[in-house]
């Protein structure tokens, strides 16, 4: 059976996380599979989705971010970006072959970027609106004979 499935605990109200919606909220592969995971909102004037990764016991990491239509990936992240940041657009994050290193708690928020502001590695825009999805990869089963 899958495991216990975590609580989504969001410090939001409501109305602010309706706006912001990631699928699959729960995703269970096997290593060596492709997963993907979707993003939209619904907030007129965002055109960036930033996309975060936390595995158990570690600290957040930034992924990246689409600004409209365009991927950018910090260095070393080796997950595919595609889609559309604007409001009602479809933004994706793909890993095309899982580890059990993939495993993790994956975040998407939503934000906006202007010509005065910078987006980097060093500076990463305040976050308002944001969803989450869970991805446990399960151990590939081994059978052993009894005899």
């Amino acid at each position: 059976p899958p495991p216990r499935r975590r609580q989504n605990r969001t410090a939001l109200p409501p109305a602010l996380h309706d706006q912001v919606h990631q699928t699959p909220a729960d995703m269970y592969k096997k290593p060596g599979e492709k997963a993907q995971l979707k993003c939209s909102h619904n907030i007129q004037g965002y055109n960036q989705i930033l996309w975060y990764r936390q595995s158990e016991n570690q600290e957040m990491q930034f992924l990246g971010y689409m600004l409209a239509g365009i991927a950018n990936l910090e260095p070393g992240v080796t997950v595919q970006m595609g889609g559309n940041a604007n409001q009602g657009e479809n933004s994706t994050l793909t890993t095309e072959e899982l580890s059990m290193n993939s495993s993790a708690v994956y975040f998407c928020a939503a934000s906006y970027h202007s010509a005065a502001y910078h987006c980097s590695s060093v500076q990463k825009p305040p976050i308002t609106h944001f969803s989450i999805s869970v991805l446990q990869l399960a151990a590939p089963c081994t059978w052993i004979n009894p005899f």
